[in-house]
C-alpha cells in the first residue's frame, strides 16, 4: 500500500503534516506531497483529511484490479472508517462543500467585522486600515462584512473606518455568536461574489468560524498573522506569521485556491483614521440556515471578566512573569495595576505555574497588545513574549538581572529588587493621583 494523494481535493491545511509519525509528508506550493522513501503507510493521514483528499491504495495491484477501481473513490482506508456521524455529516453537507476555485473572476479584499452582543472587536478597524493597503496595491474594492442582528450602526462605522461597500446579513439566528451559522453565512456570501482575500482577527470567535469557513470552501487558511503584504509580481497575499516558537517568521502564499484568507492577531495593525460621514453601497442577504437547522443551542450568555477578556483592547497593563517567585506575591503586582487602572497580565511561565489563567497570556501562545504603558515586572524577556508586546507606545522593565532581555525593548528599564521597587512604584502613582483629583 502506498499514500495517494488526489490534488485536486487538497486544501493545503496541513493536517496530514502534522499527523504523519514519519514525517512523509510536506506541503509543497500550497499541496501536499507524500515522499515515498518514508511512508510507513500507517494510514493516520488519510483519516484526519477534512478535504478526503488522500487514500491508501496498493502499490502492485493487478490491471484488472486498478482497472475494476479506477472509477471507485477511495476517501477513507477501509480498515480505518471515520466514525458514522462523521460520515454522516459529510453526505450532508457534500452540496456545500464542493470545490469553489475555478475559472470565474475573484476580486476584493473583504474584512469580517466581529461584532457580538453589542461590542465591536477593535481588531475589524485595524484589518480595514491594512486592507486599503492591500486593496489599492492590487486595485480592487475594500468591503466589509457584517453578520449579526440589529447591525445597522455597525454599517456605519465600518463606512467611516474605511470600508467601499459593506456586505450584510441581519437576522436573529445570528444574535449569538455559533459556529454553524456564522460560518454558513460567510461562505454563501463568498460563494456568490468570490472576494481575492477575506480578513478577521486572530480572537477566540475568529479563530473558531474561520476554519470552518475556509474547510467549506476548500482553500487554504494562514492563522495569527502578523504582518501582511502582496507580492509585486504575482500578486498574491504574503501571510506572515511567528514559526517554530518565534524563532522565525514564515511568510505563506495560497498559489492555486480562492479566496486567500488569514487571521491576523489584534493589535499588530495600526488603527487607521475615523472620517465621519463617509458612505458607500451597502448589499443586503439572507441567511440560508433556520434556527431547526442549527444543533447548537444558546442557553445564557454570561460575561467573563473585562479585564482578561479584553486584553488586546487594554490601554495601560502590568505584566507579571516567574520572577514574582510565587503566586503568593501576586497582591504586590495586582495593587500596582489597581493603582493605574491597568489590565493584570502574564507570561507563559506564569501559566504553566498555574498562577494565572490563561486569558491573561501576553505572548506568541498567548494574546498580542499595544497598550499605551506596558509594565513588565519580573519577566526575562524570551522571544515568545517579546511577539505579543514589543510594539506598545512606551514599555517600561524591573528587573534584577542586567542581561535580561527584556531591557533590549525598553523605553525605561529599572535595574533592582522588584520587592522594593514595585511598592514604591505604586505609592508614588497613588500619591500623584490623589493630588491630580485634589486639583
Amino acid at each position: 500500500m502506498s499514500v495517494v494523494v488526489d490534488k485536486t481535493k487538497c486544501i493545503g491545511c496541513g493536517a496530514c503534516v502534522v499527523e504523519c509519525p514519519v514525517e512523509a509528508l510536506d506541503l509543497v506550493d500550497g499541496t501536499a506531497t507524500v515522499d515515498p522513501a518514508k511512508c510507513k503507510e500507517t494510514g493516520s493521514c488519510v483519516t484526519v483529511c477534512p478535504a478526503n483528499a488522500l487514500s491508501l491504495e496498493a502499490k502492485a495491484a493487478a490491471p484488472a484490479a486498478k482497472k475494476a477501481d479506477a472509477g471507485a473513490a477511495k476517501e477513507f482506508n477501509a480498515k480505518e472508517p471515520l466514525p458514522k456521524a462523521v460520515q454522516d455529516y459529510a453526505k450532508t453537507n457534500a452540496a456545500k462543500s464542493a470545490p469553489v476555485a475555478g475559472g470565474d473572476v475573484w476580486s476584493g479584499v473583504w474584512i469580517i467585522v466581529e461584532y457580538n452582543h453589542g461590542r465591536i472587536a477593535p481588531v475589524s478597524w485595524e484589518l480595514l486600515g491594512e486592507g486599503r493597503k492591500l486593496a489599492d496595491v492590487i486595485g480592487c474594492e475594500l468591503c466589509a462584512v457584517i453578520t449579526g442582528y440589529q447591525v445597522d450602526h455597525v454599517i456605519r462605522e465600518a463606512f467611516a473606518y474605511g470600508a467601499e461597500k459593506v456586505y450584510v446579513i441581519d437576522d436573529p439566528v445570528l444574535e449569538n455568536f455559533r459556529t454553524e451559522p456564522y460560518a454558513e453565512a460567510i461562505t454563501g456570501l463568498v460563494r456568490k461574489y468570490q472576494p481575492e482575500i477575506i480578513l478577521m482577527g486572530a480572537t477566540a470567535i475568529g479563530r473558531d468560524v474561520f476554519p470552518a469557513v475556509a474547510t467549506r470552501l476548500r482553500t487554504g487558511l494562514t492563522a495569527d498573522c502578523t504582518v501582511l503584504g502582496i507580492d509585486p509580481e504575482t500578486k498574491l497575499l504574503q501571510q506572515t506569521r511567528p514559526a517554530f516558537g518565534g524563532n522565525i517568521m514564515a511568510t505563506i502564499l495560497c498559489r492555486s485556491r480562492r479566496p486567500q484568507m488569514s487571521t491576523v492577531r489584534p493589535r499588530v495593525m495600526a488603527m487607521p483614521a475615523r472620517v465621519e460621514g463617509r458612505s458607500g453601497e451597502i448589499v443586503r442577504e439572507q441567511q440560508s440556515m433556520t434556527e431547526d437547522e442549527i444543533r447548537t443551542k444558546v442557553l445564557e450568555f454570561i460575561p467573563g471578566d473585562a479585564k482578561s477578556i479584553f486584553l488586546d483592547k487594554a490601554e495601560i497593563i502590568v505584566a507579571v512573569g516567574l520572577g514574582i517567585a510565587s503566586q503568593k506575591n501576586l497582591p504586590l503586582v495586582e495593587e500596582l495595576a489597581d493603582s493605574l487602572g491597568a489590565t493584570l497580565a502574564c507570561t507563559r511561565g506564569v501559566v504553566e505555574a498555574g498562577w494565572m489563567s490563561h486569558d491573561h497570556q501576553v505572548g506568541q501562545t498567548g494574546v498580542t497588545v499595544r497598550p499605551k504603558v506596558y509594565i513588565a515586572i519580573g519577566i526575562s524577556g524570551a522571544i515568545q513574549h517579546l511577539v505579543g508586546m514589543e510594539t506598545s507606545d512606551y514599555i517600561i522593565a524591573v528587573n534584577n538581572d542586567p542581561e535580561a532581555g527584556i531591557f533590549r525593548v525598553a523605553n525605561y528599564g529599572i535595574l533592582g529588587d522588584l520587592f522594593q521597587v514595585v511598592p514604591l512604584l505604586t505609592a508614588e502613582f497613588k500619591k500623584r493621583l490623589q493630588h491630580g483629583v485634589a486639583n
